[in-house]
């Protein structure tokens, strides 16, 4: 497949344009030529599992105002820090101005560099290896509830964080969740193990709305007249899709395939906060959700319970998923599998060898996604279709619906 890609036209974000930001390379090329591009690079990197046929139109993204998340590394002084990426030599880059947050997130980071200065937080220099502060972490809810993290090398400013926070909350109403985590090793690591709740709850509610069945191509601008209400609720330290109006695309794509067709005992295995298990949630269907995360399972489970399903029909186990077996009299008659980005492994050759009719696979990574459907030869691809969650990049998620042949 050839896609022609016009001349690039001038960009949205000044960050970009003045080289500060590579974080999105193809952001001077207009969202539907980008996504042109993407899916034809995916639909070739798959071509030898998924016929052209099989592809339905892509799931489009906003182009700016759609990250729910900011990971803003800290640099800089405490009387003048910056808040977004490093530089080669370690050096702080401000992003403040990032065009891609949500509303809420963008007004929140302000009052967050405020806080800094106010509480004498000193950010981590990365060359000389000293300093407290590493990241602070905002997630942001479709009703603009907030989480916000403190990424710290140590205990030694907690006290600092606890004062500082009743202003904070008076600047940030929907301050929902404030913790610290702490991560003492100087090593490209995120966040640590160890979470402290400042103030607040303990996880974040994002309620989202699906649309009973797709009308149409949908976008990740869709917003549908009457929906679904699926409640999530996010831990301190769990995963969640970064575009929310594209998540509600996909949960409401695996809501309305799994519809059509046999849906008796659904296994949702790598659940995480129980997204799919509980979008497919439905009378008369039995759903189990597995996942190594216990506090991503208690979530579920309450969502659950939010969401009035029973326990006895919808269920929620913490545990390895690679190592389960779905052979068997009280197997899944459909199996929905959204691995890390390594894929699903051995468990592939475990579901080859079993009698599970359908399969849907959704993917954050075209590359172990193919290396996944060759371990499964005997199920043939239904139909697939790309989401974009991350526009402006390379990035893919794909979802695909397999059959037993």
């Amino acid at each position: 497949m050839t896609v022609t890609v016009t001349a690039a036209r001038p960009s949205l974000c000044a960050l970009h344009d003045a080289g500060a930001c590579g974080s999105c390379p193809s952001l001077g090329t207009a969202l539907p030529e980008q996504l042109a591009v993407k899916q034809a690079r995916v639909a070739d990197a798959l071509r030898p599992r998924i016929p052209t046929g099989a592809w339905l139109a892509p799931c489009a993204s906003q182009p700016v105002g759609f990250r729910n998340k900011a990971k803003m590394a800290v640099a800089g002084t405490a009387s003048r820090p910056t808040l977004g990426i490093l530089d080669g030599a370690g050096h702080g880059i401000d992003l403040r101005t990032c065009p891609l947050h949500v509303p809420a997130i963008q007004r929140s980071l302000p009052h967050l560099a405020r806080l800094i200065t106010e509480a004498g937080l000193t950010p981590y220099d990365v060359p000389a290896r000293r300093g407290e502060l590493k990241h602070i972490l905002v997630t942001a809810s479709p009703d603009e509830d907030l989480m916000v993290r403190f990424v710290l090398r140590s205990h030694r400013h907690l006290d600092d964080l606890r004062s500082a926070l009743p202003r904070l909350q008076e600047d940030l109403p929907q301050l929902a969740v404030a913790s610290a985590n702490i991560q003492p090793i100087h090593q490209a690591v995120l966040e640590g193990d160890e979470e402290i709740i400042l103030s607040g709850q303990d996880r974040l509610l994002m309620r989202l709305s699906l649309p009973p069945t797709p009308s149409g191509p949908a976008t990740g601008q869709d917003t549908p007249a009457a929906g679904i209400e699926l409640p999530l609720y996010l831990p301190t330290r769990s995963f969640f899709q970064t575009n929310t109006p594209v998540a509600q695309s996909l949960y409401a794509t695996a809501r309305h395939w799994a519809g059509q067709g046999r849906a008796e005992r659904v296994w949702d295995l790598f659940c995480g906060v129980g997204g799919f298990a509980l979008a497919l949630a439905a009378p008369g269907r039995e759903i189990l959700g597995v996942e190594s995360s216990a506090p991503a399972i208690t979530g579920a489970r309450d969502a659950a319970r939010l969401m009035g399903l029973p326990a006895e029909r919808v269920r929620f186990e913490a545990g390895d998923a690679r190592v389960l077996d779905p052979a068997g009299d009280e197997g899944p008659d459909l199996l929905v599998v959204n691995p890390p980005r390594r894929g699903i492994g051995e468990l592939a050759q475990r579901i080859e060898a079993c009698e599970v009719p359908r399969l849907l696979y959704s993917s954050c990574n075209p590359a172990s996604l193919a290396a996944d459907l060759e371990r499964m030869p005997s199920l043939r691809v239904v139909r697939a279709r790309l989401f974009d969650m991350f526009p402006h990049t390379d990035h893919a998620e794909v979802l695909v619906e397999l059959a037993r042949t």
